[in-house]
């Protein structure tokens, strides 16, 4: 609980009613977009400047409060629930962009700006912003730093830590420091700006960020390729990037997925099929119909059921969109989604998704998986039911196996979504002992105290890894 003398000086700071205590606020910000994690705070804060982000992080320093930064809380690691109490800082207030340099092509923003808000007035700048993420109708650049964010164009451009180039930040103890800037070259020390993206608030709170911009393609074409065979649309993957071809877009979805998607949106596709890729290529018109034909020719080589390609910009909009749609359709099927990422690389994506399935069956539950096959980043999504203990346990016991299966093929445990609270039991799996330990030591460099986000990334207590045993 805050005493009443932390809580004036935090009033002073942002204004009576921009700070809040009452049991509305503190339940609204107690969870995010990760199932079955809650916790309240003790405070929310809604700052309008880095000045009040230092000034307000200064209170907290003297008093040792912890505080967890949130935009729109659509993390799915769990990486804004408040699992040790004190401040929720809500940065939507701060949502402006400063400023659009046409002769450094950047843009310097505000981290409550909504990312859908951003690239739509970029693009109508005549000007390109590839991250994408599916949330980003609703999460902030700001969260999208503090997660390193994907997204569907993530294959041909990268995610959200190549178009960071600058940042500002409030450490801590109110220190404000500044990274990077308008520069393509700059190697003056450790690269503070990269290990701010994807820190997910637990080393300093993100309060303005410049973002390389790039001319946008001049053309686009978007296709769909559908399989009986698994293999067939791995193996179609593999082989377009053995053509030299780097797709825009390159999207996956099983058949289980396919049959709620279709429901969904209404698409008409055939739901026999084991696979669906949607395929997109940009660039220069000559080059886009070349690519184009040439994907088409592999998906044929490699057995492909059928081939569509989208007869104009909104049937191909039409065609993203209900991939974006992928989780809200599957989320409609039972009380509780769990969706989840698994990263493989892109030759293993048949074997990964072949392993979800037994790993699936031998639990006895559902998973639906599609994700971005370009880049191997794979989201076993699980329908089932929150009031079902048993089944939870089950369901928690396949992703852990998952996990392992991930690892086990050269993978990773998480490509997007962060660590969180979610995944901090096995991050050791990954980065090793070693690993843990430097990453505590930045961690106590930054924050001493542990204020900032704590109770995230890493784990009072590893899971212990078994290595499986397959074939």
């Amino acid at each position: 609980m805050l005493n009443p003398e932390i809580k004036a000086k935090l009033r002073a700071i942002v204004g009576e009613k921009h700070f809040r205590d009452d049991p509305e606020a503190l339940v609204a910000h107690s969870y995010d977009g990760t199932p079955m994690l809650q916790s309240l705070p003790d405070g929310v804060i809604y700052p309008s400047s880095a000045q009040e982000v230092s000034d307000i992080m200064k209170v907290l320093f003297e008093y040792k409060v912890p505080l967890v930064s949130r935009g729109s809380g659509s993390n799915l690691c769990g990486g804004t629930v408040p699992v040790e109490g004190g401040i929720v800082m809500v940065m939507h207030r701060m949502n402006r962009i400063l400023e659009v340099d046409r002769d450094n092509l950047t843009a310097t923003v505000q981290p409550g700006l909504i990312t859908a808000e951003f690239i739509a007035h970029i693009e109508g700048m005549g000007l390109f912003y590839p991250p994408d993420p599916s949330s980003m109708r609703i999460s902030t650049i700001g969260g999208n730093i503090a997660e390193c964010s994907g997204g569907l164009r993530g294959l041909k451009y990268g995610t959200t830590k190549d178009y960071v180039i600058g940042l500002e930040a409030v450490l801590a103890d109110g220190r404000i420091i500044r990274t990077g800037g308008k520069l393509m070259k700059d190697v003056a020390g450790y690269d503070l700006t990269k290990l701010l993206v994807g820190s997910e608030g637990t080393l300093a709170v993100i309060t303005e960020a410049t973002l390389k911009l790039i001319p946008p393609p001049k053309a686009k074409k978007t296709m769909l390729a559908m399989y009986r065979d698994l293999y067939g649309a791995a193996r179609t993957v593999s082989r377009i990037i053995e053509s030299k071809i780097i797709p825009a877009t390159l999207e996956f979805m099983d058949n289980p997925t396919i049959r709620v998607v279709d429901d969904f949106a209404k698409l008409g596709l055939p739901l026999d099929m084991e696979a669906i890729l949607l395929i997109e290529q940009d660039g220069e018109p000559e080059s886009v119909e070349r690519d184009v034909e040439r994907i088409r020719e592999i998906c044929e080589l490699e057995s492909a059921d059928r081939i569509e390609v989208a007869e104009s910009r909104e049937e191909a909009e039409k065609l993203l969109t209900a991939r974006r749609s992928a989780f809200t359709a599957l989320a409609r099927l039972r009380p509780t989604t769990i969706l989840e990422d698994a990263t493989v690389p892109r030759s293993r994506i048949a074997d990964m998704v072949l392993r979800i399935n037994e790993i699936a069956k031998k639990y006895n539950v559902t998973i639906a998986t599609f994700g971005h096959a370009g880049d191997g980043n794979l989201h076993p999504t699980a329908t089932t039911d929150a009031r079902d203990t048993e089944e939870i346990h089950r369901v928690e016991a396949a992703f852990a196996e998952i996990f392992e299966a991930s690892i086990e093929l050269g993978g990773t445990i998480t490509g997007e979504h962060g660590v969180g609270v979610v995944k901090a039991p096995y991050l050791e799996w990954k980065v090793g002992e070693p690993g843990i330990e430097i990453m505590r030591g930045i961690k106590a460099a930054f924050d001493p105290h542990n204020l900032l986000n704590p109770g995230k990334v890493f784990a009072k207590e590893s899971k212990k890894r078994v290595v499986l045993q397959h074939g």
